[in-house]
Protein backbone atom coordinates (compact mmCIF):
# COMPACT_ATOMS: atom_id res chain seq x y z
CA UNK A 1 0.00 0.00 0.00
CA UNK A 2 1.38 3.37 -1.02
CA UNK A 3 2.28 5.88 1.68
CA UNK A 4 0.63 9.32 1.75
CA UNK A 5 2.55 11.86 -0.29
CA UNK A 6 3.82 13.68 2.80
CA UNK A 7 5.40 10.45 4.07
CA UNK A 8 7.01 9.40 0.81
CA UNK A 9 10.83 9.26 1.13
CA UNK A 10 12.77 11.74 -0.93
CA UNK A 11 16.12 13.54 -0.82
CA UNK A 12 14.96 15.84 1.99
CA UNK A 13 13.32 13.01 3.94
CA UNK A 14 15.24 9.75 3.41
CA UNK A 15 13.84 6.35 4.39
CA UNK A 16 15.87 6.17 7.59
CA UNK A 17 14.59 9.51 8.94
CA UNK A 18 11.83 9.53 11.55
CA UNK A 19 10.02 12.84 11.23
CA UNK A 20 8.44 12.48 14.66
CA UNK A 21 11.71 11.64 16.39
CA UNK A 22 13.50 14.45 14.61
CA UNK A 23 10.82 16.98 15.52
CA UNK A 24 10.94 15.98 19.20
CA UNK A 25 14.74 15.96 19.28
CA UNK A 26 14.94 19.50 17.92
CA UNK A 27 12.26 20.60 20.40
CA UNK A 28 14.02 18.90 23.32
CA UNK A 29 17.31 20.53 22.33
CA UNK A 30 15.68 23.94 22.23
CA UNK A 31 14.14 23.37 25.68
CA UNK A 32 17.61 22.57 27.04
CA UNK A 33 19.02 25.62 25.29
CA UNK A 34 16.36 27.77 26.96
CA UNK A 35 17.53 26.45 30.33
CA UNK A 36 20.74 28.37 29.64
CA UNK A 37 19.47 31.25 27.51
CA UNK A 38 17.52 32.83 29.04
CA UNK A 39 17.09 30.53 32.08
CA UNK A 40 20.49 30.61 33.78
CA UNK A 41 21.23 34.06 32.36
CA UNK A 42 18.22 35.33 34.34
CA UNK A 43 18.94 33.16 37.39
CA UNK A 44 22.58 34.23 37.66
CA UNK A 45 21.81 37.86 36.96
CA UNK A 46 19.21 38.04 39.72
CA UNK A 47 20.54 35.81 42.50
CA UNK A 48 23.78 37.80 42.89
CA UNK A 49 24.48 41.18 44.47
CA UNK A 50 23.29 44.06 42.29
CA UNK A 51 26.76 45.19 41.30
CA UNK A 52 27.47 41.74 39.77
CA UNK A 53 24.19 41.28 37.85
CA UNK A 54 25.49 42.16 34.38
CA UNK A 55 28.77 40.28 34.74
CA UNK A 56 27.11 37.12 36.06
CA UNK A 57 24.46 37.05 33.34
CA UNK A 58 27.00 37.77 30.62
CA UNK A 59 29.37 35.00 31.74
CA UNK A 60 26.53 32.60 30.95
CA UNK A 61 25.60 34.20 27.63
CA UNK A 62 29.23 34.31 26.46
CA UNK A 63 29.79 30.65 27.32
CA UNK A 64 26.72 29.61 25.33
CA UNK A 65 28.00 31.34 22.19
CA UNK A 66 31.64 30.30 22.57
CA UNK A 67 30.80 26.64 23.14
CA UNK A 68 28.74 26.45 19.94
CA UNK A 69 31.58 27.70 17.75
CA UNK A 70 34.05 25.30 19.39
CA UNK A 71 31.52 22.45 19.24
CA UNK A 72 31.04 22.54 15.47
CA UNK A 73 34.72 23.35 14.96
CA UNK A 74 36.16 20.34 16.81
CA UNK A 75 34.30 19.54 20.05
CA UNK A 76 31.55 17.33 18.64
CA UNK A 77 33.93 15.08 16.74
CA UNK A 78 36.19 14.80 19.79
CA UNK A 79 33.16 13.68 21.80
CA UNK A 80 31.23 11.54 19.28
CA UNK A 81 33.48 11.04 16.26
CA UNK A 82 36.10 8.45 15.35
CA UNK A 83 38.14 7.28 18.30
CA UNK A 84 41.65 8.57 18.88
CA UNK A 85 41.92 6.98 22.33
CA UNK A 86 39.44 4.90 24.39
CA UNK A 87 38.47 8.16 26.10
CA UNK A 88 38.72 10.75 23.31
CA UNK A 89 37.75 11.22 19.68
CA UNK A 90 39.73 12.66 16.80
CA UNK A 91 39.37 16.46 16.35
CA UNK A 92 37.54 17.39 13.18
CA UNK A 93 35.03 19.92 11.92
CA UNK A 94 31.31 19.16 11.85
CA UNK A 95 30.10 21.69 9.28
CA UNK A 96 30.10 19.95 5.90
CA UNK A 97 26.59 19.47 4.49
CA UNK A 98 27.31 15.88 3.44
CA UNK A 99 28.15 14.99 7.04
CA UNK A 100 25.36 17.06 8.61
CA UNK A 101 22.63 15.41 6.51
CA UNK A 102 23.93 11.87 7.03
CA UNK A 103 22.31 9.52 9.58
CA UNK A 104 23.85 9.90 13.03
CA UNK A 105 25.43 7.14 15.12
CA UNK A 106 22.15 6.12 16.79
CA UNK A 107 18.44 6.57 16.25
CA UNK A 108 16.70 7.86 13.14
CA UNK A 109 18.14 11.37 13.09
CA UNK A 110 20.55 13.38 10.93
CA UNK A 111 23.92 14.43 12.33
CA UNK A 112 22.82 18.07 12.33
CA UNK A 113 20.11 17.33 14.90
CA UNK A 114 22.47 15.34 17.12
CA UNK A 115 25.14 18.05 16.99
CA UNK A 116 22.61 20.66 18.06
CA UNK A 117 21.22 18.44 20.82
CA UNK A 118 24.62 17.60 22.26
CA UNK A 119 25.78 21.21 21.97
CA UNK A 120 23.20 22.52 24.45
CA UNK A 121 24.41 19.96 27.00
CA UNK A 122 28.02 21.03 26.54
CA UNK A 123 27.02 24.69 26.84
CA UNK A 124 25.06 24.30 30.07
CA UNK A 125 28.00 22.43 31.62
CA UNK A 126 30.27 25.45 31.18
CA UNK A 127 27.52 27.77 32.42
CA UNK A 128 27.12 25.67 35.57
CA UNK A 129 30.86 25.97 36.20
CA UNK A 130 30.47 29.74 35.97
CA UNK A 131 28.12 29.58 38.95
CA UNK A 132 31.06 28.73 41.21
CA UNK A 133 33.07 31.70 39.93
CA UNK A 134 30.56 34.55 40.01
CA UNK A 135 31.58 37.83 41.60
CA UNK A 136 35.33 37.85 41.00
CA UNK A 137 36.66 36.01 37.93
CA UNK A 138 38.45 38.09 35.32
CA UNK A 139 36.14 38.04 32.30
CA UNK A 140 39.04 37.86 29.87
CA UNK A 141 40.32 34.77 31.69
CA UNK A 142 36.80 33.30 31.47
CA UNK A 143 36.81 33.90 27.71
CA UNK A 144 39.87 31.67 27.41
CA UNK A 145 38.82 29.14 30.06
CA UNK A 146 35.62 28.18 28.21
CA UNK A 147 37.15 26.81 24.97
CA UNK A 148 40.10 25.23 26.81
CA UNK A 149 37.91 23.38 29.32
CA UNK A 150 35.48 22.23 26.64
CA UNK A 151 38.38 20.89 24.57
CA UNK A 152 40.48 19.20 27.23
CA UNK A 153 37.96 18.14 29.88
CA UNK A 154 34.38 17.91 28.66
CA UNK A 155 35.25 15.94 25.53
CA UNK A 156 37.05 13.28 27.60
CA UNK A 157 34.15 12.51 29.94
CA UNK A 158 31.59 12.87 27.14
CA UNK A 159 33.38 10.42 24.84
CA UNK A 160 34.02 7.95 27.66
CA UNK A 161 30.40 7.85 28.88
CA UNK A 162 28.06 8.97 26.07
CA UNK A 163 29.86 7.65 23.00
CA UNK A 164 29.10 3.96 22.26
CA UNK A 165 32.86 3.53 21.69
CA UNK A 166 33.79 5.04 25.05
CA UNK A 167 35.33 2.76 27.65
CA UNK A 168 32.81 3.49 30.40
CA UNK A 169 29.89 3.17 27.98
CA UNK A 170 31.18 -0.27 27.00
CA UNK A 171 31.51 -1.24 30.66
CA UNK A 172 27.82 -0.48 31.15
CA UNK A 173 27.83 2.73 33.19
CA UNK A 174 24.29 4.04 33.66
CA UNK A 175 24.16 7.77 33.03
CA UNK A 176 20.79 8.36 31.44
CA UNK A 177 21.18 12.04 30.63
CA UNK A 178 24.35 13.49 32.10
CA UNK A 179 24.49 13.12 35.87
CA UNK A 180 28.16 12.29 35.41
CA UNK A 181 29.06 14.09 32.19
CA UNK A 182 27.31 17.38 32.97
CA UNK A 183 26.58 17.68 36.68
CA UNK A 184 29.36 15.84 38.46
CA UNK A 185 31.82 17.35 35.98
CA UNK A 186 30.57 20.92 36.45
CA UNK A 187 30.42 20.58 40.24
CA UNK A 188 33.97 19.29 40.56
CA UNK A 189 35.40 21.59 37.89
CA UNK A 190 33.62 24.62 39.34
CA UNK A 191 34.90 23.88 42.84
CA UNK A 192 38.43 23.31 41.53
CA UNK A 193 38.41 26.48 39.46
CA UNK A 194 37.05 28.45 42.43
CA UNK A 195 40.06 27.29 44.44
CA UNK A 196 42.52 28.55 41.82
CA UNK A 197 40.69 31.79 41.05
CA UNK A 198 40.43 32.72 44.72
CA UNK A 199 37.59 34.17 46.78
CA UNK A 200 35.34 37.16 46.27
CA UNK A 201 36.03 40.41 48.09
CA UNK A 202 35.56 40.04 51.85
CA UNK A 203 32.50 42.27 51.95
CA UNK A 204 30.90 40.23 49.14
CA UNK A 205 31.53 36.94 50.90
CA UNK A 206 29.95 38.34 54.06
CA UNK A 207 26.98 40.03 52.35
CA UNK A 208 25.78 38.78 48.98
CA UNK A 209 22.00 39.35 48.88
CA UNK A 210 20.12 38.60 45.65
CA UNK A 211 19.08 41.69 43.74
CA UNK A 212 15.75 40.28 42.51
CA UNK A 213 14.24 37.10 43.96
CA UNK A 214 11.21 37.25 41.65
CA UNK A 215 13.43 37.19 38.57
CA UNK A 216 15.44 34.42 40.20
CA UNK A 217 12.25 32.35 40.38
CA UNK A 218 11.55 33.07 36.71
CA UNK A 219 14.98 31.73 35.79
CA UNK A 220 14.47 28.73 38.07
CA UNK A 221 11.13 28.00 36.43
CA UNK A 222 12.71 27.97 32.98
CA UNK A 223 15.37 25.63 34.31
CA UNK A 224 12.79 23.24 35.76
CA UNK A 225 10.48 23.12 32.75
CA UNK A 226 13.39 22.89 30.34
CA UNK A 227 14.43 19.65 32.04
CA UNK A 228 11.60 17.94 30.13
CA UNK A 229 13.88 18.22 27.12
CA UNK A 230 17.02 17.53 29.14
CA UNK A 231 15.90 14.06 30.23
CA UNK A 232 13.08 13.44 27.76
CA UNK A 233 15.37 13.85 24.77
CA UNK A 234 17.99 11.27 25.64
CA UNK A 235 16.31 8.17 24.22
CA UNK A 236 16.81 9.99 20.87
CA UNK A 237 13.28 9.01 19.90
CA UNK A 238 9.63 9.54 20.76
CA UNK A 239 9.19 6.56 23.07
CA UNK A 240 7.46 5.34 26.20
CA UNK A 241 10.80 5.61 27.96
CA UNK A 242 11.00 9.32 27.12
CA UNK A 243 7.58 9.83 28.70
CA UNK A 244 8.64 7.97 31.83
CA UNK A 245 11.83 10.03 32.05
CA UNK A 246 9.90 13.30 31.89
CA UNK A 247 7.42 12.23 34.57
CA UNK A 248 10.12 10.87 36.88
CA UNK A 249 12.07 14.11 36.46
CA UNK A 250 9.22 16.27 37.72
CA UNK A 251 8.20 13.87 40.51
CA UNK A 252 11.74 13.73 41.90
CA UNK A 253 12.19 17.50 41.59
CA UNK A 254 8.95 18.34 43.39
CA UNK A 255 9.77 15.89 46.18
CA UNK A 256 13.26 17.30 46.56
CA UNK A 257 12.02 20.89 46.71
CA UNK A 258 9.46 20.02 49.40
CA UNK A 259 12.02 18.05 51.41
CA UNK A 260 14.50 20.96 51.37
CA UNK A 261 11.72 23.38 52.27
CA UNK A 262 10.62 21.31 55.27
CA UNK A 263 14.21 21.04 56.53
CA UNK A 264 14.62 24.83 56.26
CA UNK A 265 11.43 25.36 58.26
CA UNK A 266 12.39 22.75 60.86
CA UNK A 267 15.91 24.07 61.48
CA UNK A 268 15.75 27.77 60.55
CA UNK A 269 12.11 28.59 61.23
CA UNK A 270 11.36 30.15 57.84
CA UNK A 271 10.52 28.78 54.37
CA UNK A 272 13.45 30.09 52.32
CA UNK A 273 12.72 30.78 48.64
CA UNK A 274 16.42 30.52 47.80
CA UNK A 275 16.55 27.23 49.69
CA UNK A 276 13.55 25.85 47.81
CA UNK A 277 15.26 26.77 44.55
CA UNK A 278 18.36 24.86 45.63
CA UNK A 279 16.18 21.86 46.49
CA UNK A 280 14.62 22.06 43.06
CA UNK A 281 18.06 22.03 41.43
CA UNK A 282 19.35 19.07 43.47
CA UNK A 283 16.24 17.09 42.56
CA UNK A 284 16.73 17.80 38.86
CA UNK A 285 20.38 16.84 39.07
CA UNK A 286 19.86 13.68 41.11
CA UNK A 287 17.24 12.16 38.79
CA UNK A 288 19.22 12.94 35.63
CA UNK A 289 21.43 9.81 35.54
CA UNK A 290 18.43 7.59 36.30
CA UNK A 291 15.39 9.35 34.80
CA UNK A 292 14.16 6.69 32.38
CA UNK A 293 15.48 3.55 34.08
CA UNK A 294 13.82 3.77 37.52
CA UNK A 295 10.24 3.37 38.66
CA UNK A 296 8.10 6.24 39.97
CA UNK A 297 8.37 5.21 43.60
CA UNK A 298 12.17 5.18 43.24
CA UNK A 299 11.99 8.73 41.86
CA UNK A 300 10.19 9.83 45.04
CA UNK A 301 12.85 8.19 47.24
CA UNK A 302 15.56 9.85 45.16
CA UNK A 303 13.79 13.19 45.61
CA UNK A 304 13.73 12.76 49.38
CA UNK A 305 17.42 11.95 49.40
CA UNK A 306 18.37 14.75 47.00
CA UNK A 307 16.46 17.22 49.14
CA UNK A 308 18.19 16.12 52.36
CA UNK A 309 21.75 14.91 51.70
CA UNK A 310 22.91 17.98 49.69
CA UNK A 311 21.01 20.12 52.23
CA UNK A 312 23.14 18.58 54.97
CA UNK A 313 26.42 19.00 53.08
CA UNK A 314 25.58 22.64 52.24
CA UNK A 315 23.98 23.82 55.48
CA UNK A 316 25.87 21.79 58.06
CA UNK A 317 28.99 20.09 56.72
CA UNK A 318 30.08 23.11 54.67
CA UNK A 319 30.33 25.27 57.78
CA UNK A 320 32.37 22.66 59.66
CA UNK A 321 34.77 21.44 56.97
CA UNK A 322 37.89 23.54 56.52
CA UNK A 323 38.35 22.81 52.80
CA UNK A 324 34.73 23.57 51.95
CA UNK A 325 34.85 26.82 53.92
CA UNK A 326 38.12 27.87 52.31
CA UNK A 327 36.92 27.56 48.70
CA UNK A 328 34.50 30.31 47.70
CA UNK A 329 31.95 28.44 45.59
CA UNK A 330 29.51 31.29 44.94
CA UNK A 331 26.46 29.27 43.89
CA UNK A 332 27.30 26.15 45.92
CA UNK A 333 27.78 24.22 42.68
CA UNK A 334 29.76 21.56 44.51
CA UNK A 335 26.75 20.68 46.66
CA UNK A 336 23.98 21.10 44.09
CA UNK A 337 25.78 19.37 41.22
CA UNK A 338 28.77 17.30 42.40
CA UNK A 339 27.07 15.89 45.52
CA UNK A 340 23.63 15.55 43.92
CA UNK A 341 25.08 14.17 40.68
CA UNK A 342 27.13 11.54 42.53
CA UNK A 343 24.10 10.65 44.63
CA UNK A 344 22.00 10.20 41.50
CA UNK A 345 24.64 7.99 39.89
CA UNK A 346 24.83 5.74 42.93
CA UNK A 347 21.06 5.50 43.25
CA UNK A 348 20.79 4.73 39.53
CA UNK A 349 23.05 1.76 40.16
CA UNK A 350 20.77 0.65 42.97
CA UNK A 351 17.27 1.31 41.56
CA UNK A 352 17.80 0.69 37.81
CA UNK A 353 15.04 -1.62 36.59
CA UNK A 354 16.34 -4.24 34.09
CA UNK A 355 13.28 -3.97 31.83
CA UNK A 356 13.53 -0.19 31.65
CA UNK A 357 17.25 -0.46 30.95
CA UNK A 358 16.55 -2.88 28.10
CA UNK A 359 14.05 -0.41 26.64
CA UNK A 360 16.51 2.49 26.86
CA UNK A 361 19.72 0.72 25.84
CA UNK A 362 17.93 -1.63 23.40
CA UNK A 363 19.74 -4.68 24.73
CA UNK A 364 18.92 -7.98 26.43
CA UNK A 365 22.24 -8.12 28.28
CA UNK A 366 21.60 -9.31 31.83
CA UNK A 367 25.25 -8.84 32.80
CA UNK A 368 24.87 -5.08 32.56
CA UNK A 369 22.24 -2.50 33.36
CA UNK A 370 20.63 -4.10 36.38
CA UNK A 371 20.30 -2.22 39.65
CA UNK A 372 21.48 -3.87 42.84
CA UNK A 373 17.95 -3.90 44.27
CA UNK A 374 16.68 -5.95 41.33
CA UNK A 375 19.83 -8.06 41.26
CA UNK A 376 19.10 -9.13 44.81
CA UNK A 377 15.45 -9.73 43.96
CA UNK A 378 16.04 -11.75 40.80
CA UNK A 379 19.09 -13.72 41.85
CA UNK A 380 21.50 -11.74 39.67
CA UNK A 381 23.38 -10.59 42.75
CA UNK A 382 26.78 -10.49 41.09
CA UNK A 383 25.47 -8.36 38.23
CA UNK A 384 23.86 -5.95 40.71
CA UNK A 385 27.06 -5.47 42.68
CA UNK A 386 29.02 -5.16 39.44
CA UNK A 387 26.71 -2.35 38.36
CA UNK A 388 27.28 -0.51 41.64
CA UNK A 389 31.01 -0.92 41.18
CA UNK A 390 30.84 0.56 37.67
CA UNK A 391 28.83 3.52 39.00
CA UNK A 392 31.48 4.25 41.66
CA UNK A 393 34.26 3.81 39.10
CA UNK A 394 32.56 6.42 36.93
CA UNK A 395 32.50 8.88 39.84
CA UNK A 396 36.20 8.38 40.54
CA UNK A 397 37.07 8.82 36.86
CA UNK A 398 35.04 12.02 36.39
CA UNK A 399 36.39 13.56 39.61
CA UNK A 400 40.01 12.81 38.71
CA UNK A 401 39.70 14.06 35.14
CA UNK A 402 38.09 17.32 36.19
CA UNK A 403 40.41 18.07 39.09
CA UNK A 404 43.48 17.46 36.93
CA UNK A 405 42.38 19.16 33.70
CA UNK A 406 40.77 22.14 35.42
CA UNK A 407 43.85 22.70 37.57
CA UNK A 408 46.18 22.52 34.56
CA UNK A 409 44.02 24.97 32.60
CA UNK A 410 43.87 27.47 35.48
CA UNK A 411 47.59 27.23 36.15
CA UNK A 412 48.31 27.69 32.45
CA UNK A 413 46.03 30.71 32.11
CA UNK A 414 47.39 32.53 35.12
CA UNK A 415 50.83 32.51 33.50
CA UNK A 416 49.44 34.99 30.99
CA UNK A 417 46.42 36.67 32.57
CA UNK A 418 45.12 37.17 36.12
CA UNK A 419 42.32 34.77 36.97
CA UNK A 420 40.86 37.13 39.55
CA UNK A 421 39.86 40.76 39.16
CA UNK A 422 41.93 43.34 41.02
CA UNK A 423 40.69 44.83 44.27
CA UNK A 424 39.41 48.06 42.73
CA UNK A 425 37.32 46.17 40.17
CA UNK A 426 35.98 43.87 42.88
CA UNK A 427 34.66 46.86 44.80
CA UNK A 428 32.93 48.43 41.78
CA UNK A 429 31.69 45.36 39.89
CA UNK A 430 29.79 45.63 36.60
CA UNK A 431 30.64 49.24 35.79
CA UNK A 432 34.38 48.62 36.15
CA UNK A 433 34.30 45.44 34.02
CA UNK A 434 31.72 46.18 31.34
CA UNK A 435 30.99 49.89 31.69
CA UNK A 436 27.35 48.95 32.21
CA UNK A 437 25.03 48.44 35.18
CA UNK A 438 21.87 46.38 35.53
CA UNK A 439 19.72 48.95 37.32
CA UNK A 440 19.57 52.74 37.29
CA UNK A 441 18.92 52.69 41.04
CA UNK A 442 20.91 53.71 44.06
CA UNK A 443 21.81 51.17 46.72
CA UNK A 444 23.12 47.64 46.80
CA UNK A 445 20.81 45.51 48.87
CA UNK A 446 20.84 47.59 52.05
CA UNK A 447 17.21 46.86 52.76
CA UNK A 448 18.12 43.19 53.10
CA UNK A 449 20.47 43.80 56.01
CA UNK A 450 18.03 42.17 58.41
CA UNK A 451 17.41 39.13 56.24
CA UNK A 452 18.31 35.76 57.70
CA UNK A 453 18.81 34.16 54.30
CA UNK A 454 21.82 36.08 53.08
CA UNK A 455 23.06 33.74 50.34
CA UNK A 456 22.65 30.29 48.85
CA UNK A 457 24.17 28.86 52.03
CA UNK A 458 21.21 30.03 54.09
CA UNK A 459 21.71 31.63 57.49
CA UNK A 460 24.95 33.44 58.08
CA UNK A 461 26.34 34.85 61.28
CA UNK A 462 25.85 38.59 61.30
CA UNK A 463 24.13 41.09 63.59
CA UNK A 464 20.37 40.80 63.33
CA UNK A 465 19.88 44.34 64.63
CA UNK A 466 21.77 45.93 61.73
CA UNK A 467 20.17 49.25 60.72
CA UNK A 468 18.07 49.23 57.57
CA UNK A 469 18.27 51.79 54.80
CA UNK A 470 15.84 54.65 54.95
CA UNK A 471 12.88 54.16 52.62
Amino acid sequence: MALPSNLQPDEASPEWLSKGDNAWQLTAATLVGMQSVPGLVILYGSIVKKKWAVNSAFMALYAFAAVLVCWVGWGYQMSFGDGLFPFLGRPNVAMDQAFLLRRTFTGFLPNATMIYFQFVFAAITLILIAGALLGRMNFHAWMLFVPLWLTFSYTITCYSIFNPQGWLYKMGLIDYSGGYVIHLSSGVAGFTAAYWVGPRATNDRERFPPNNILLMLAGAGLLWMGWSGFNGGDPYMVSTDASLAVLNTHVCTATSLLTWLLLDIAFFGKPSVIGATQGMITGLVCITPAAGVVQGWAAIIMGMMSGSIPWYTMMVLHKKNGILKQVDDTMAVFHTHAVAGSLGGILAGFFAHPRLCRIFYLTNDWEHYIGLAYGLQSGHVGAGFKQMGIQFLGIVFVVKVNVITTSIICLFLRCFIPLRLDDDELQVGDDAIHGEEAYALWGDGEKYDGSKHNSVYGMEEFPMNAPKAEP
